[in-house]
């Protein structure tokens, strides 16, 4: 039997035909499952100006899940920390501290509003390396190169509107040093002013950093002695790297709210159903909505799988996917599990959260509900 937790983190998908009430009600829904399911946490995703995803705000679907639950651990995957400060972050997740103590996972992430490049600016080049297949057969596509979408003007109006006029993130290093100290109880300014959230200080939260490649994010998380998330459903090609980014900073922690050895969790798309046809059917809507994003459209609402088979391909469409559909584990529960626990071993992967994403919230449910089964029987 496996010992390897799974998770869930959900975006809060919005199908064609619904609307975002909806979606909400179907995330609650889906948590009470997942709890009865057996799955040790449930994160929800930060996202914004999409009309296919209604998880804009991470904390306040915790606060709405947590009252429809009673153990498994909610979270967030992750907060935005480029529009926010240390100080809001810090009270609201001690807010939920207080009302659900030990229950609530923090996971920060450097995006939202932080290093925007603007049209016509650049950004760093993706790494250029071919595609491989490790010794145990997991899939390294080559890099997505992002800077497209980086420097297109929705991105820009991200920032536009997620952050105060003329505001500048603080620097990330500095950003989690200070979320740290606020919740120890140990923030104090070089004025030798101290500060003290209520509630927020000494809140029972478990911390996590999560990052898609080995750089600031895995550092920063690495000498924190932080949990790290890595994104094998965003960014497969340098999931790898971030992992070995992380173990090669950490630094082994001598309070007792920080780890003694590094700790990982990997995430990947999946999509189960009864049968490798039906499977291949509920996934077949992917592409089409990971394109609306990477074209820098926006999340469009989850397509059925008949309005799937439909869309017209424009030029270039399918390249801007390839990546994330070759590495989408799909199928059924015992291939599917089969599948994550090469991600695992590949990665050396101490849990794995999933992301699944269907038109109907059956589909969903169910996919989830056969992938716990098969699990458990490991």
């Amino acid at each position: 039997m496996t010992r390897t937790p799974l998770a869930i983190l959900d975006l809060v998908p919005i199908s064609t035909g619904s609307n975002a009430g909806q979606a909400l009600r179907n995330s609650i829904d889906l948590a009470r499952r997942a709890e009865q399911f057996g799955y040790a946490r449930y994160w929800f995703a930060e996202h914004h100006l999409n009309p296919g995803v209604a998880g804009t705000s991470p904390a306040v679907v915790i606060a709405l899940v947590a009252g429809a639950t009673e153990r498994i651990r909610l979270g967030a995957g992750a907060v935005q920390l480029g529009h926010r400060t240390a100080l809001s972050t810090v009270e609201e997740f001690g807010l939920l501290d207080a009302l659900y103590p030990g229950r609530v996972d923090l996971g920060l992430g450097r995006s939202g509003g932080r290093g925007k490049p603007g049209p016509g600016a650049t950004s760093p080049e993706p790494p250029n390396r071919a595609e491989y297949t490790t010794s145990n057969g997991l899939l390294i596509p080559p890099a997505f190169d992002f800077r497209s979408v980086l420097a297109s003007p929705r991105f820009s109006l991200h920032g536009a509107l997620l952050q105060q006029p003329k505001a500048e993130s603080q620097d990330y290093a500095e950003q989690i040093g200070d979320i740290l100290d606020l919740i120890r109880g140990t923030y104090v300014t070089a004025e030798g002013v101290d500060a003290h959230v209520v509630p927020g200080e000494g809140a029972d939260l478990e911390l996590w950093i999560l990052g898609s490649s080995g750089g600031e994010s895995a550092n920063v998380a690495g000498a924190n002695s932080l949990r790290f998330a890595a994104n094998y459903h965003v960014s497969p090609a340098t999931v790898l790297e971030a992992v070995e980014g992380y173990r090669a900073a950490f630094q082994p922690s001598e309070t007792p709210d920080g780890l003694a050895a590094p700790y990982v969790s990997v995430s990947a798309d999946v999509v189960v159903a009864d049968d490798e046809a039906r499977a291949r059917e509920l996934a077949s809507g992917y592409g089409q909505w990971v394109r609306s994003i990477r074209a820098a459209e926006g999340a469009i609402r989850y397509p059925t799988p008949q309005e799937a088979a439909a869309y017209v391909w424009p030029e270039g469409g399918r390249a801007l996917v390839d990546d994330r559909v070759r590495t989408q584990f799909v199928g059924t529960a015992k291939s599917v599990a089969d599948q994550l626990e090469t991600l695992r071993d590949a990665t050396g992967a101490d849990e794995l959260i999933v992301t699944t994403i269907t038109h109907d919230h059956a589909d969903r449910v169910r996919s989830f509900e056969l992938l716990a089964e098969e699990w458990a029987a490991r």
